[in-house]
């Protein structure tokens, strides 16, 4: 059977840790930007529903108007 040298396997014992250690850097700024999308499309969100509601408010404002001067749709 060959033998087995120590320095070998420890040199690349020591490559695979800084791999993982690279890994677990990279994989930590992925969280963050992930974090950061997640709050950005919470804030969208919160927009398109405040346009949503503002909307809705036109909405009715105009149908006030339209029954106050008597106009309806040509159908």
């Amino acid at each position: 059977m060959a033998e087995i040298d120590p320095s070998l396997i420890y040199e690349i014992l020591k490559k695979i840790q800084t791999d993982m250690a690279d890994m677990k850097a990279d994989i930590g700024e992925l969280k963050m930007r992930a974090t950061a999308t997640d709050e950005h499309l919470s804030g969208l969100f919160i927009s398109v529903t405040g346009l949503n509601n503002r909307m809705d408010r036109l909405d009715g404002r105009l149908d006030r108007i339209e029954r106050r001067l008597d106009l309806t749709d040509a159908r």
